[in-house]
């Protein structure tokens, strides 16, 4: 939920990136409904601040982080899928369908673009303002924070820009500056590199958390945390233009070291930013809009409003499934997190059941259980919502979370692998910080944490998978790692050898029951058999319900529709994913019209 008032800012000269998204000749006549000059946008530090806040206003509503960049562009993965047969829509994008007509792709690429242009006015515009260098103390301290916010947001769209759509047009000033609006794609490593040395600037210009007024506006330990990511995406793997094949660059460790260092930063710090000793109450603060003391959330966009231009979809979207008719209201299911990432966790890890919630709600506010292939993601839930929004509602003003300490730790654990050989002891102790509070309460009984480089790397990669379920995150790491044609490729991918192994009840899965047995317990589920041990198998026994579990993998009705066909459920996950393609997405049609052959289609689309 808001606590700043974003205001949309409307300038008359960034009008023009509209000229440049849709290449129209219509639009050069078009007026600006805008009030307000440049001069006047950038004539006091009030002026400034409404003005960077429209910057901030690009990360929100339905094209940006409250639906499609954060719940639709994350899926397929190992993780989870989006719920439902083929469209070419978000379902078309789920199972990698990724056609240039494809309604999805266009409306955020667009707003993707609108926030660079706002922020490339803000970084040209503020330095310039007399009081930046000349205003009082507090005047050139406020003025010094927005310049540094306006290059972390420009960083954060062009990250999202690079990440879906590879080498992307970065333009780093503002369109009335420029003769050419129609710039060609830029190399990635030259964007990020741009990128990253402006994060090292922004970093000195913006507060610690604790030094300002508390809301959703950037502090320093934001700033370092995304400078760590987008230097591990710069030494990662990439679907290449050039080659069209997947590469990570030779100097690849020279990035590692950049997030090794910020990380370990921020780590010093934990009067600033640690852990929330509680999984759980990291959401359900999310979900009540508390304060949380710890600062776990170092970023994070922030949501209110009621509509779909500065809201979030979080919740009635996704999450837990409940019935319109209950205290609730209605929504939930678009997220299906997989069964084999269920069966990933242990039975006594308190990320489970955050993140892959089993129940439903129902009109009469009971909880019943859903089938094996029917979970939900479950961190932004509506029936978490305090207070309850009942009713049809579709916004629920829960801020999205782009980076958390758990984050920072890893990152720092799985850069010092890289760099050193094999981890040191610091870089176990900040992996095993995450790993013993998922265990609360049981952390003496964690595995052992492999000391080797490949075995502390596939933990790493093992511990990423349950921290952050239905963030948005698993897909774009199998990416810069090279593991999610591995992962999702159909026939080969160890999604499918998995969900075979646990439809077949074999290997890890032997354990696993074909039916759940449950009732009621006022409004919650009580259950009769475990998770993880054969039960009965009888049509009814009194008293309680019978649901499929491991059944419902075995079902072979249990199908979706991927086009002409129907294909089961193991089958049917990123169904079109194809290897050295589906890593990136392709310009839809009508922007590549616009750039009239400027703009170079990504390989093999």
């Amino acid at each position: 939920m808001k606590i700043v008032s974003f205001k949309k800012i409307h300038l008359i000269i960034a009008f023009v990136v509209v000229i440049t998204t849709f290449g129209c000749k219509k639009y050069l006549s078009v007026e600006p409904v805008s009030q307000i000059s440049v001069g006047e946008a950038f004539s006091n530090v009030n002026n400034a601040y409404n003005t960077v806040l429209g910057v901030y206003d690009e990360l929100q509503g339905d094209n940006g982080y409250g639906i499609r960049i954060n719940l639709y562009y994350p899926f397929d993965s190992d993780e989870g899928m989006t719920s439902g047969g083929l469209d070419n829509g978000r379902r078309g994008i789920g199972r990698y369908q990724l056609l240039l007509s494809n309604s999805e792709l266009r409306n955020p690429f667009i707003q993707l673009y609108r926030g660079v242009e706002k922020a490339n006015l803000c970084i040209a515009q503020i330095p310039l303002m007399d009081q930046y260098n000349n205003g009082t103390d507090a005047e050139k301290k406020e003025l010094r924070r927005l310049h540094g916010e306006a290059l972390t947001l420009r960083a954060q769209f062009l990250y999202e820009l690079i990440r879906n759509w590879g080498d992307v047009p970065a333009p780093f000033s503002p369109s009335y500056t420029r003769s050419d609006l129609f710039v060609p794609g830029s190399n990635r490593d030259s964007t990020y590199d741009h990128l990253i040395n402006d994060l090292a600037v922004a970093k000195d210009l913006v507060p610690w958390r604790t030094e300002v007024q508390r809301n959703e506006r950037i502090t320093k330990g934001a700033v370092k945390a995304l400078r760590a990511r987008l230097a591990l995406f710069r030494g990662g793997y990439s679907l290449r233009t050039e080659s069209k094949t997947m590469e990570r660059r030779a100097d690849f460790l020279k990035y590692y070291t950049i997030a090794r260092d910020e990380c370990a930063e921020i780590m010093a710090r934990r009067e600033q930013h640690t852990l929330n000793p509680n999984f759980e109450n990291i959401w359900r603060n999310v979900a009540s809009f508390t304060y949380d003391p710890f600062g776990e959330i170092l970023f994070e966009v922030g949501a209110g409003g009621g509509n779909g231009n500065s809201d979030s979809r979080m919740g009635q979207y996704s999450g837990t499934s409940v019935n319109s008719a209950s205290r609730y209201g209605g929504g939930g299911g678009g997220v299906m997190m997989l069964p084999i990432l269920f069966y990933a966790y242990d039975s006594i890890d308190t990320r489970r059941d955050v993140t892959a919630p089993v129940y439903q709600i129902n009109a009469n506010n009971t909880k019943s259980l859903r089938t094996l292939t029917q979970i939900t993601d479950g961190k932004y839930r509506r029936d978490w919502r305090v207070p309850a929004l009942p009713g049809p509602a579709l916004n629920l003003s829960f801020n999205w979370s782009l980076i958390r300490m758990a984050d920072v730790l890893l990152m720092y654990a799985e850069a010092v692998n890289e760099i050193n050989n094999g981890p040191t002891t610091e870089a176990i102790a900040a992996f095993e910080e995450v790993r013993k509070r998922g265990f609360k309460g049981n952390e003496s009984r964690i595995s052992a944490t492999p000391t080797d480089k490949t075995g502390f790397f596939n933990a790493i990669v093992n511990e990423r998978y349950l921290e952050f379920g239905g963030e948005g995150i698993r897909k774009y790491d199998l990416i810069r790692w090279n593991l999610l044609a591995q992962k999702v490729a159909p026939q080969t991918g160890e999604i499918r050898t998995k969900l075979t192994q646990l439809r077949d009840g074999v290997g890890p899965y032997a354990n696993v029951p074909l039916y759940m047995y449950w009732k009621n317990n006022g409004e919650e589920i009580e259950r009769l058999n475990s998770f993880y041990k054969p039960g009965p198998t009888a049509t009814t026994i009194t008293g309680y319900t019978r649901t499929n579990w491991r059944q419902d993998l075995v079902r072979t009705d249990n199908t979706l529709n991927v086009g002409n066909t129907n294909a089961h459920y193991i089958d049917a996950i990123a169904y079109f994913f194809t290897p050295n393609k589906s890593e990136l997405f392709p310009y839809d049609q009508q922007t590549l019209d616009a750039y009239r052959g400027v703009l170079k289609q990504n390989p093999n689309y």
